[in-house]
């Protein structure tokens, strides 16, 4: 079941990239999903929206690391770099606080095998009002390494437009 943001949020999707029901391309958990249709290769590159309220101590580094284990479940894991956000290596992203982890998966797709690579954003906005709990929305393209030239700069340029909205522009 599609899930909704704990904020809203606006963006902007760069061209090439189009919407698509999260339910009906496998993606349940995540709130928004757009793909790249020319990249469609066996797998079409992808951008996926998902977020949460947490209510824990777990820093930015800490959620990524679950995402990790979540995603061994699956598949073979390996993160190629880790870095926060707003620094030289991932300039910036937005004004939140963030994360930014690179990952290398080794798994199966309808049965073949498939390596894909993602780049996960994690974003953490405080809730004013209570400090102790806070949203968390995580931003992720995946691709397979032939795709990934061809789509990894639109992800960056999508990431930097990522901004807490009002009810009129918001997902």
């Amino acid at each position: 079941m599609t899930t909704t943001l704990p904020v809203k949020i606006s963006f902007s999707l760069p061209d090439g990239w189009q919407p698509a029901p999260p339910d009906e391309v496998g993606a349940p958990g995540a709130a928004f999903v757009a793909l790249h249709l020319a990249s469609m290769d066996g797998f079409t590159a992808n951008i996926t929206i998902a977020g949460r309220v947490r209510n824990d101590s777990a820093s930015l580094w800490q959620i990524a690391e679950e995402s990790v284990r979540r995603l061994q479940q699956a598949a073979s894991v390996e993160v190629v770099k880790k870095t926060e956000a707003g620094t030289p290596d991932a300039p910036g992203l937005t004004d939140a606080p963030g994360v930014v982890q690179n990952l290398r998966l080794s798994g199966t797709l309808r049965g073949e095998p498939i390596e894909l690579l993602q780049s996960q954003v994690y974003l953490g906005m405080e809730d004013v009002k209570d400090p102790g709990k806070r949203a968390v929305i995580e931003l992720v393209l995946t691709a397979k390494p032939g795709q990934l030239r061809e789509v990894i700069e639109d992800f960056k340029q999508f990431v930097r437009t990522v901004r807490l909205a009002d009810d009129e522009t918001s997902v």
